[in-house]
C-alpha cells in the first residue's frame, strides 16, 4: 500500500487526482493544504489532512516523513515553493516527485498552435520555468509534467511529449492529467526524470 502526499490538494486538478486515486488504487493519501475549510474528506480510513504552506518547512518535513510518493499541485511562486521543497525530500525523503508546471516552459508551443514566449523574461512562466530548472538539478527522482490549457472533458484522450519535442494541441482534461499520475503510481519509472507535456492531440 503506498502512501501519497499531495501537495495543494484543494486544487481543481487535485481533486480529480484524488477521485481517481481513491477509486483504482488502495494508497493511503495526505492531502496538505493552506485552506482546510476548502476541503472535504472523502475517505476517512485513507485520507489523512495536514493544514500547512509548502514554505513552512518543519510542517512539510513532518509531512513527508514515511510517504513513498509526493504530487505538488500549486500556483504562485511556483519556483520559491519548488525550492523549498526540494530541499526537503533530499533531507528527509521520499525521493519521488510529481510536479506540475505549464507548456511553454521551454518555448515548446509550435508556430501553429500560438506564441511561445521566451520563459525567463515572461512574467507568467518565468516561476514556472525556474521552479522546472531547480527539479531537474536536483537528485529527484522526479517527473514534470506540462499541461495544455485545462478543461472538465471527461476523456482521456491525450498523448505525452517530452523535453525538446513540440507541443502537439492546446488543451487537455483534467482527467486526463489524473490518468498519468495514475500511471505513475502503479509504476514508477513512467517518466521517471523526465519532463512530459500532455496535451489533447490536434490536427494542424
Amino acid at each position: 500500500m503506498q502512501k501519497i502526499l499531495i501537495i495543494g490538494a484543494s486544487g481543481s486538478i487535485a481533486t480529480v487526482v484524488r477521485k481517481v486515486l481513491l477509486e483504482k488504487t488502495d494508497a493511503q493519501l495526505t492531502l496538505y493544504v493552506r485552506h482546510p475549510e476548502r476541503l472535504t474528506i472523502n475517505d476517512p480510513a485513507r485520507e489523512t489532512l495536514i493544514q500547512g504552506d509548502v514554505t513552512d518547512d518543519n510542517t512539510l518535513k513532518a509531512a513527508l516523513a514515511d510517504q513513498d510518493l509526493v504530487y505538488a499541485n500549486l500556483s504562485g511562486a511556483l519556483d520559491h515553493y519548488a525550492q523549498h521543497l526540494v530541499a526537503a525530500m533530499q533531507t528527509v525523503g521520499p525521493d519521488r516527485l510529481i510536479f506540475i508546471t505549464t507548456m511553454g516552459i521551454y518555448q515548446e508551443i509550435p508556430a501553429w498552435l500560438g506564441d511561445s514566449p521566451e520563459p525567463y523574461t515572461n512574467g507568467i512562466l518565468r516561476p514556472y520555468r525556474r521552479a522546472a530548472d531547480i527539479i531537474e538539478a536536483s537528485k529527484l527522482d522526479y517527473t514534470i509534467v506540462r499541461p495544455g490549457w485545462l478543461d472538465n472533458a471527461d476523456d482521456t484522450n491525450y498523448q505525452l511529449t517530452k523535453k525538446g519535442a513540440p507541443f502537439g494541441g492546446h488543451d487537455v482534461s483534467r482527467q486526463s492529467i489524473a490518468d498519468l499520475i495514475l500511471r505513475i503510481v502503479a509504476d514508477p519509472t513512467v517518466g521517471s526524470r523526465e519532463s512530459l507535456g500532455i496535451n489533447r492531440p490536434e490536427r494542424h
